[in-house]
């Protein structure tokens, strides 16, 4: 259960980044992110709708055992933030 829950930390960790770089003007660079944020009515809705879907994919992760790439996902996530925070850090 705790793999799944640092998955949804760090995907709400990942939201609040990313809303920050939207905000100061910086392009999503994920194609898939990017075109949900302007397939939606509104950037925060496409990035919701992304983060529900990888949500969901985690939680099926969970119930089926795959641990293993849960924690492999959620390695690519932490460094993803941590690359995002050391980012903001170099803009302020």
């Amino acid at each position: 259960m705790s793999l799944l829950i640092q998955f949804c930390y760090l995907q709400l960790l990942d939201v609040l980044t990313t809303l920050v770089f939207l905000t100061g003007g910086v392009k999503e660079a994920n194609p898939v992110v990017h075109f949900m944020l302007i397939a939606t009515p509104s950037p925060l809705l496409g990035l919701l709708s992304i983060k529900l879907l990888a949500i969901a994919l985690a939680f099926y992760c969970w119930r089926s055992a795959r641990n293993r790439l849960l924690l492999i996902a959620n390695m690519f996530f932490a460094v993803l933030v941590a690359w995002n925070l050391f980012a903001l850090l170099g803009r302020a």
